[in-house]
């Protein structure tokens, strides 16, 4: 009995030793398997309510960083940014003030000679001078209105602009959710845009093999069909932190895409030494 279990146990210790280089090498031969990803994808919303006045380009088309892509209508904002354009290079209040205080200056000026001369009072003096700070002051607040309506100005100016949707990547407009004459509320999302070239790789790779992998490694992608070569790409991040798991290591690759193959695909990751 004793011999028959000595036997046993050192038939599955072979059988472990023979097992785990075979399947090592089965993960060198055939690859890990991964999905490709687009490298950005966005999902663009309007930060204040409105209606939709325009969408300018449709699904599918190419778009390129700052590229307009719908419009709300912004008639209102536009005659109120008119009005505040106007408010804010409006001087007359500020022209007006420094007349005034120029002509207390003078007027002080006038009264202290007379006073010199005693042709006018200390009182009647200190009456001009108290008229010639309060016209100071009163060019100081002409001008600090003035630069509040600058400011008001420039905040109508963001609050139009934030009505115009502009796209923060190069890539394609992949989903339009809204359509030209609906009214939407804040936040709603109303645009997809993705970028996939260059695709992005997360792989789950092996613990043991993660740990020889560094930022800049290069790796080859095997995609679906056999017709074209694989492709070259290289590590960009390895996480620090492992799924317990599957003792795994997340590692993400970036693989020029220059035939525009669709994101999503299954492919093989082999990695280089």
């Amino acid at each position: 009995m004793i011999l028959r279990r000595c036997f046993l146990s050192a038939c599955l210790v072979c059988a472990v030793i023979l097992a785990a280089p075979k399947a090592v090498c089965s993960d060198l031969d055939t690859g890990i398997l991964a999905i490709t990803n687009p490298s950005a994808d966005v999902t663009l919303s309007f930060v204040q309510p409105g209606r939709i006045a325009k969408a300018h380009l449709k699904e599918g088309d190419p778009v390129k960083v700052g590229q307009l892509l719908l419009q709300q209508d912004d008639a209102v904002e536009q005659a109120q940014l008119a009005q505040l354009k106007a408010q804010s290079e409006n001087t007359t209040q500020i022209q007006a003030s420094e007349a005034s205080l120029a002509q207390k200056r003078v007027d002080l000026q006038k009264l202290e000679w007379a006073e010199q001369r005693s042709a006018a009072t200390k009182l009647e003096v200190e009456h001009a001078r108290l008229d010639v700070k309060i016209a100071e002051l009163s060019l100081e607040v002409a001008k600090f209105e003035h630069e509040q309506d600058q400011r008001k100005y420039k905040e109508a100016q963001i609050r139009v602009e934030n009505m115009s949707l502009r796209s923060p990547i190069n890539g394609s407009l992949e989903k339009i959710h809204v359509e030209t004459g609906e009214s939407i509320n804040a936040l709603a999302d109303v645009v997809r845009v993705v970028q996939i070239d260059p695709l992005w790789v997360d792989v789950p790779v092996p613990l043991a093999k993660a740990e020889s992998l560094k930022h800049g490694q290069k790796a080859k992608v095997e995609f679906p069909d056999s017709e074209n070569p694989a492709v070259e790409g290289k590590i960009i991040f390895v996480a620090a932190v492992a799924d317990a798991a599957s003792a795994t290591l997340r590692v993400r690759l970036e693989v020029p895409n220059k035939t525009n193959r669709p994101a999503g695909e299954h492919i093989r990751v082999f990695f280089q030494p």
